[in-house]
């Protein structure tokens, strides 16, 4: 009986749990098992296997597979040299700090200066800079003689302060002539043909006369420059500049777009290199000159008469004349000059 009993309880069980195993167990509130396969993950090219539990608990998680990166492409820009290495000069520039020029505007003025002392190739037999700040009294921050490093200049053309008062441009031109220009200061002599060169930058109508300190200024040699910003007058800046006005007066109407004008300025002081790659069509070597250029040839070569492409050179082959050693062809000649001669004197005394 007892046996029997047992069956039955076991029978029971089985039924029992292949209803709450079946299609409808979440009506007894229980969660289904669930097995999950997942695919071998990849990394680089090796597969590594994946251990498969049996069972996951809840909630699903299906693994996806991991992918080797894309790798990217790093643009590398090659380091380029903006300085200008052509003619050296001596360069100054005439700074307005008026007050009409505010403190935040004259901190912009001060990027220019830093902008363009990147653009050209400075150093003691380079291009000197020096830097006059002006408004009703003038100030000569520094002389063509006191930097000769790009740093050390734009260190002490941060520290440059306002004057904030009037606009004294004529006095400012005079003292840079007088002063900024002179040997004693720095710049070259005469003779070395360095160019001199004012850069003007105002932003208001000058208190004084410009016209007359301005012809003194170009009679001595002095290109002038002049950039005008906002409220400049135009007809003072065309009075201060060079000729051709075309390319020695500018003007912009805010402080904001002058320290985009280095690049503007760049070829104006470089000049114009003509042994610049692709600018020649020399098959050595090109020497630039001050309005052109010519090519020249390695050692062994020699320049073809096209005066671009080179040559090899041939080996000359001297030609010994051999001496006549017993000087016939000498006594030949000699004694035909004196056979010559005793003719024409026979000759006259027969006459």
């Amino acid at each position: 009986m007892k046996q029997l009993l047992s069956k039955v309880v076991l029978y029971l069980s089985s039924l029992l749990l292949a209803a709450v195993h079946g299609t409808h167990y979440r009506i007894y509130g229980f969660q289904p098992q669930r097995r999950y396969i997942f695919p071998p993950m990849v990394h680089g090219s090796a597969v590594l296997p994946v251990s498969r539990p049996s069972v996951l608990a809840s909630p699903p998680y299906i693994a996806s597979p991991r992918h080797k990166p894309e790798p990217r492409t790093i643009q590398v820009q090659p380091p380029t040299d903006t300085a200008c290495k052509s003619r050296p000069m001596d360069l100054v520039f005439i700074i307005d700090s008026s007050r009409s020029v505010r403190p935040q505007e004259f901190e912009k003025v001060k990027v220019f200066l830093s902008n363009m002392i990147d653009t050209i190739d400075m150093g003691e037999k380079a291009t000197r800079v020096a830097v006059v700040n002006y408004a009703s009294t003038v100030k000569i921050e520094f002389f063509l003689k006191t930097y000769f490093a790009k740093a050390a200049m734009k260190m002490a053309i941060s520290k440059i302060s306002p004057l904030s008062t009037g606009t004294m441009t004529g006095l400012a031109i005079q003292t840079a002539l007088e002063e900024a220009f002179t040997e004693a200061s720095g710049a070259r002599h005469p003779s070395l043909n360095i160019p001199k060169v004012a850069f003007i930058v105002t932003d208001g109508r000058p208190q004084d006369k410009v016209q007359d300190i301005s012809v003194r200024a170009r009679a001595a040699g002095i290109e002038i420059y002049a950039v005008g910003v906002d409220r400049a007058d135009m007809q003072s800046l065309k009075l201060m500049a060079s000729e051709p006005l075309d390319d020695h007066v500018f003007y912009v109407e805010t402080y904001g777009v002058i320290e985009k004008l280095p690049s503007k300025f760049k070829e104006t002081l470089c000049g114009i290199d003509f042994c610049v790659p692709g600018r020649h069509d020399c098959e050595h070597s090109c020497v630039a000159t001050d309005a052109s250029y010519y090519c020249k040839c390695h050692d062994g070569y020699k320049l073809n008469p096209d005066k671009k492409t080179c040559s090899r050179k041939e080996e000359v082959r001297k030609i010994v004349e051999k001496e006549d050693p017993c000087k016939c062809e000498a006594l030949v000649e000699f004694q035909r000059k004196v056979n010559t001669y005793i003719n024409s004197l026979s000759t006259k005394h027969i006459l």
